[in-house]
This record gives C-alpha cells, sequence and structure tokens, in this order.
C-alpha cells in the first residue's frame, strides 16, 4: 500500500508542512512517485517519520536528528546530551526560583544582582543602575570587589546621590574636595579599578567605553563635575 503526502503526514500526527520540511534538511528521504506524479510513501517512511516525531518530541533538535543515519535514530548519544542540556536548564531554574523565594519573602528589589539586594535600599536609582550594567561586562569575582565597597555607606554618598543638576560650582568643588579621599580609598582597596580588571567578561576597551557611556547615561552633569574634579584632586599628576 502507498500512501500520499497529506495521509503519511495524518498517520504520523504531524503536518504536510513538516514532511515537507524533513525531505528539505534531508532527515526523511524522497519517496518513489507514481505515473501521475504523486508521491508514494510507504512503510519504511512512515517508520521513519515516527522515529523523527518521537525524538523530536522528546526534544531532541533537528540538527541532531539529521546526524544520525536511519538505524541510529535511537542513539543513546543524542539522548544523553539532551540529558545533559535538561539537567543544566533545570540547575538554573532551580537558582531562578531560590532567587524568586527570596525576593517574594524579603520584598528586595529586583534591579540588581541578587547579592545586592540587601543593599539596594540604600543606594541611587543611577547606582543601581550601574551595578546592573557592570555585571554584564565583570566577572562575579570582580563583582564580589565591588559589593564589598557598599558594607559600609560614606555619608558623602548622599550628598552626591542629592546634588541637583544646575548647583553652583562651590557647591561642586566642595563636594569634589570630600570626595577624592573615597576615590582614593576605594583604589587602594580595589586596586583593579585604576587599570583593566582581571575579572572582565568582555575586552578592556569594550568594558570602559560600556561603562563611560553608562557613567555618562546615568548621573546629572553636575555630579559627572565632581566625578572629574575629585578625579584630578585624587590624581593630580595625571
Amino acid at each position: 500500500m502507498a500512501w500520499s503526502t497529506r495521509q503519511l503526514a495524518e498517520l504520523a500526527g504531524t503536518t504536510v508542512k513538516a514532511v515537507r520540511h524533513y525531505h528539505d534538511i534531508g532527515l526523511l528521504d524522497l519517496p518513489d512517485r507514481a505515473s501521475n506524479g504523486y508521491k508514494q510513501y510507504g512503510i519504511a517512511h512512515l517508520v521513519r517519520l515516527l522515529q523523527i516525531r518521537r525524538l523530536s518530541d522528546l526534544g531532541v533538535p533537528l540538527s541532531s536528528i539529521a546526524s544520525l543515519g536511519a538505524e541510529e535514530l535511537d542513539a543513546e548519544e543524542a539522548v544523553r546530551a539532551l540529558d545533559a542540556e535538561l539537567e543544566s536548564t533545570i540547575e538554573r531554574l532551580q537558582q531562578t526560583r531560590a532567587e524568586l523565594a527570596v525576593i517574594l519573602q524579603n520584598g528586595v528589589r529586583t534591579d540588581v544582582p541578587a547579592e545586592f539586594a540587601s543593599v539596594a535600599e540604600e543606594m541611587s536609582e543611577a547606582d543601581r543602575a550601574l551595578i546592573l550594567v557592570s555585571s554584564r561586562v565583570y566577572s562575579a569575582e570582580a563583582m564580589k570587589d565591588i559589593r564589598g565597597l557598599l558594607d559600609t555607606r560614606d555619608p558623602i554618598d548622599d550628598e552626591f546621590d542629592s546634588l541637583p543638576a544646575d548647583a553652583d560650582q562651590e557647591t561642586i568643588e566642595s563636594l569634589a574636595v570630600r570626595f577624592a579621599p573615597v576615590i582614593l580609598r576605594h583604589q587602594a582597596e580595589i586596586p583593579w579599578l585604576e587599570g583593566p580588571a582581571s575579572g572582565e567578561l568582555l575586552g578592556a576597551e569594550a568594558v570602559r567605553t560600556t561603562m563611560a557611556e553608562a557613567v555618562l547615561h546615568l548621573y546629572n552633569p553636575a555630579q559627572l563635575e565632581v566625578m572629574r574634579a575629585a578625579y584630578r584632586i585624587a590624581h593630580p599628576e595625571a
């Protein structure tokens, strides 16, 4: 007995479009055609299609199935690879659920990495955004260094956070003078702040430009001027 494409698709519980796609990517051999030009599928095609559907339903990518011969469709290697991938996914989801549980239980903020949640309320919106950007360019180890700086909040941080964009020059200069020692202290605690971080996830230039762009976008003009002036005071030789 021979089946048409539609009949084969119905028997296998799939669609004509899927059958044609399997032909296109080499998963399913093309059948012979009848004298009228219509495809004629046999039992071998049905078995092959059912095997493809079985692995596909289990989550094995079509690209992996394509690398197997018809006699290898139950290959252990493909299933083991899928199992490992699922295990990794489950671990990631469990970690996410654990973080969500902490958020729901303690009502902590979600706009910073989990390890910064306990200090997030004391941070300005700009600082939280900068930490979020930092987490994408620095390694977990480097972020631990940054997190350590936040255990003790300097009173000058509140002044800096509340500094209006139109602050006068005298206020900016006064704040910069008192901000310079903070910069020096941070650099002493984390030496890599003055150079490429050993924990960079991107190249040094990409990190520099990304962080510079973030700072320029997140802080107001007066705050930026305080940063520049404080750095000049802390490093007069620069």
